[in-house]
């Protein structure tokens, strides 16, 4: 996939959302960077951990759990289709995520990382959160000089980290400090939209609206005008009920189009399939004006 992505010009910080977005479901096991998940792999991982550690390891496997064990992989959410996923930890994730791009972090956890300058270009405390890629800390609420858990920002106020199992969730509240690894510096930084509501005006506010007439929502006879107002308040209320955010969850239904609702309409926006261009040289007059006829986004050119 990595390849793949290089080869269609991706940055190195859209490849990283890209490799995170793909292990989202995929298991936290304790110890763990980027594994195969399979029985073995997973009690070799339990032995290393603490006692309770252990435990959760070997119950999210249904070969390894003492209640109602199975003898095979096949049907585990971890092993769709035959093809078996990966295991990691907070920190583990974010460095196999990472490693992907040709960046490498030195200490081996969350503290070292975050001690050590030399992995990051430029950091700070929440409150300073630059919107671009970057890592971000939770610091433990005992000992102030410990960082408990690790996860990427990616704009949006949206987040990936590895906690339970690989999650894409609103930024945690315990998020206390940001760093941008080096490599990353200077990359492209995420594209994000304002926050838009009924009085709002601008280039937002046309896109949305834009969205909606393209989702078949009714905006009336001032169509993409612009301006926030009724009929647009409306229509982001008829499309919050029927959709979703990153987390899985219903959208609140209020009319205001902020990280959530701009995902939905992202993903709404989404070609249902792949699309192709399909050029044609040397047709006759006829024959080009009897396609752009059918297909009505074609476009004639004269040789």
């Amino acid at each position: 996939m990595v390849d793949g992505w290089k080869a269609e010009g991706k940055t190195k910080s859209e490849i990283v959302v890209l490799a995170a977005e793909a292990e989202i479901g995929w298991s936290y096991v304790w110890g763990t960077a980027g594994q195969e998940c399979t029985p073995g792999k997973r009690e070799a991982a339990a032995k290393r951990c603490s006692e309770a550690e252990a435990s959760v390891a070997k119950k999210k496997c249904q070969v390894l759990r003492e209640a109602a064990p199975r003898e095979s992989c096949s049907g585990c959410k971890y092993y769709p289709g035959g093809k078996k996923t990966l295991m990691d930890d907070c920190q583990g994730f974010v460095k196999q995520v990472c490693k992907r791009v040709g960046i490498s972090f030195v200490g081996g956890g969350c503290t070292s990382m975050w001690n050590n300058n030399n992995n990051w270009s430029s950091k700070g405390t929440i409150d300073t959160l630059p919107e671009t890629i970057c890592c971000v800390f939770w610091t433990s609420s005992t000992k102030p000089n410990v960082k408990s858990h690790i996860g990427f920002y990616i704009g949006g106020g949206m987040m990936i980290h590895c906690s339970g199992e690989v999650k894409k969730e609103k930024l945690s509240s315990k998020c206390t400090h940001w760093a941008v690894p080096k490599g990353l510096d200077g990359d492209t930084p995420v594209p994000t939209h304002k926050t838009i509501k009924r009085g709002s005006t601008g280039p937002d506010v046309v896109e949305c609206q834009q969205d909606l007439i393209y989702l078949g929502y009714d905006l009336g006879k001032s169509g993409a005008d612009g301006k926030f107002g009724v009929r647009t308040e409306e229509a982001v209320k008829s499309f919050q009920k029927t959709h979703k955010g990153p987390d899985g969850k219903a959208l609140k239904v209020d009319g205001i189009v902020g990280s959530s609702s701009w995902w939905a309409l992202d993903e709404a926006m989404k070609p249902a399939c792949d699309l192709y261009t399909v050029t044609i040289m040397h047709l006759k007059k006829s024959d080009a004006d009897a396609l752009c006829a059918v297909y009505p986004n074609a476009t004639a050119v004269k040789e």
